[in-house]
């Protein structure tokens, strides 16, 4: 029996099930045609004509009249700078604003004497801007009868006839030192041209006549006469700050005030000696001997508590 049933299990068949497996479709590759994405002849045609019209409006604008120059305009400066800035580039009226080469302008401007920098445009259809920062004088330098008058950072603006800008302090110069209209000033002169620059942007009380400049030693000479020392280039603007709130309260025979040391300023007078007597008599004579012996001087006196600046009171120099 056990026979029949190894038989019977052999010829029994074996039942498989199957299962079907989708596999992911293969992408159809797009064929791309390279004739679709050139430009058809009739749009290159097109932007060849739109490119060839601009180009050629472009030089027909730039040699002709169309964007001519006919007008200057000067901001920025005095009707007399203006006239001189005007007349330093008016080779270019008449030429295409596009033919303008702003920055040879800008050169040309800057070489005028009374300009200190400039900015161009071109402002459509005829005119030429410029915007001008004027120099600033602040001085008349002498030289024997020669005068010039000298900006703020040292530029020579002008020659000057004698005794016009009466108002400027005068800086004293020797003979031989190179000096022409539109150059710098030497080197020597800048501590003197900063001592007094300042005074064009403030209240200051007191005219100033002339500049003194030793070594390390600058002096303002008043137009009263009266000297006021600011020691070294350094803090003039304070220096000169201090000056303005002592002077007021000075006696009207000080010789000198200095403020060299800002929160120190102090002042001199000038001594008046007394007329000695035409013939002393014994009597008088102690009381003269105990005049002499007193110990009163002349020379420095100190501002004290009434020159008090920035609550700083001075002292004995």
């Amino acid at each position: 029996m056990a026979g029949r049933r190894v038989e019977r299990e052999a010829g029994n068949p074996v039942r498989v099930t199957s299962t079907v497996v989708q596999l992911p479709r293969r992408r159809q590759v797009q064929r791309i045609h390279v004739a679709r994405l050139a430009p058809s002849a009739r749009s290159l045609l097109v932007t060849f004509g739109i490119a060839t019209a601009a180009i050629g409006g472009y030089l027909v604008a730039r040699d002709t009249s169309v964007f001519a120059v006919d007008t200057i305009e000067v901001d920025g400066a005095s009707p007399a700078v203006a006239l001189q800035v005007k007349h330093a580039v008016r080779g270019d009226l008449g030429t295409s604003l596009l033919r303008v080469d702003l920055d040879r302008v800008r050169e040309e401007v800057a070489a005028v004497p009374t300009v200190a920098r400039a900015t161009l445009d071109r402002a459509f259809p005829h005119t030429l801007r410029i915007v001008v920062v004027p120099e600033q004088p602040v001085a008349v330098v002498r030289q024997g009868a020669a005068s010039w008058l000298v900006s703020a950072r040292g530029r020579i603006m002008a020659g000057l006839p004698h005794g016009a800008r009466p108002r400027l302090p005068r800086i004293w110069v020797a003979r031989g030192a190179p000096f022409a209209v539109g150059a710098m000033v030497p080197g020597g002169l800048h501590a003197s041209l900063a001592a007094v620059a300042p005074l064009e942007t403030m209240r200051f009380p007191a005219r100033v006549a002339s500049v003194r400049a030793e070594t390390d030693e600058l002096s303002l000479v008043l137009h009263s006469g009266m000297e006021l020392r600011l020691g070294d280039v350094t803090d003039v603007r304070l220096k000169l700050a201090v000056a303005a709130k002592v002077l007021p309260l000075v006696a009207a025979d000080t010789r000198y005030v200095d403020v060299s040391v800002p929160e120190r300023p102090v002042a001199g007078s000038i001594y008046h000696a007394p007329d000695p007597p035409a013939a002393p008599t014994d009597a008088t004579a102690g009381a003269s001997a105990s005049v002499a012996g007193s110990g009163t001087v002349g020379g420095d006196q100190t501002l004290k508590s009434k020159l008090e600046v920035d609550g700083a009171g001075s002292t004995s120099p």
